[in-house]
């Protein structure tokens, strides 16, 4: 599961990426903008609640939404580093710290538990959720969606061992 955790944290850092190099390049005032901040500062907030979870640390968060959206600079980098930070921490995993159960309040104080390998899924799956979203009002503004697929993004970083030459 180790391999398959680091494709996916590997995975969701490109799509990223792609997503935010994509939205660099939108025009100033793009109303595609607002809208993709809001949902990558949630994302980003997700992603790091679970991870203060995992780690057995407090978090400051008193919701999953930002009171005040970031800038998309400031974001770009701060959702950068929380993805290497993942991509690190899946290969330090073995089987008995991913079956691991952990108990936690979600934001609004309900209990929550979960294993550390379930929480890794609901971080790829809950960030792919909101990219696709973002690529959706993107079409719907008739810009161009950043690429998003598994299949893509493993014949372009490994193009060597899947038969493919680089672009």
């Amino acid at each position: 599961m180790n391999g398959t955790l680091q494709h996916l944290f590997g995975f969701k850092a490109w799509a990223n990426d792609q997503l935010l190099t994509a939205l660099a390049g939108l025009p100033h005032g793009s109303p595609i903008t607002p809208l993709a901040i809001k949902a990558l500062s949630h994302t980003y907030v997700v992603d790091r609640i679970f991870a203060a979870h995992m780690r057995g640390e407090a978090h400051a968060y008193t919701s999953a939404n930002l009171s005040e959206m970031p800038m998309l600079e400031a974001l770009s980098a701060d959702l950068r580093r929380s993805d290497q930070e993942y991509i690190a921490y899946a290969a330090t995993l073995d089987a008995h710290r991913l079956a691991e159960r952990i108990d936690f309040a979600f934001t609004d104080g309900a209990p929550g538990c979960m294993t550390r390998e379930e929480m890794l899924m609901h971080v790829v799956t809950h960030g792919a959720g909101h990219r696709g979203q973002i690529s959706a009002v993107m079409l719907l503004h008739a810009a161009a969606p950043a690429k998003d697929g598994f299949a893509t993004y493993l014949h372009e970083v490994e193009a060597a061992t899947r038969r493919r030459v680089p672009a």
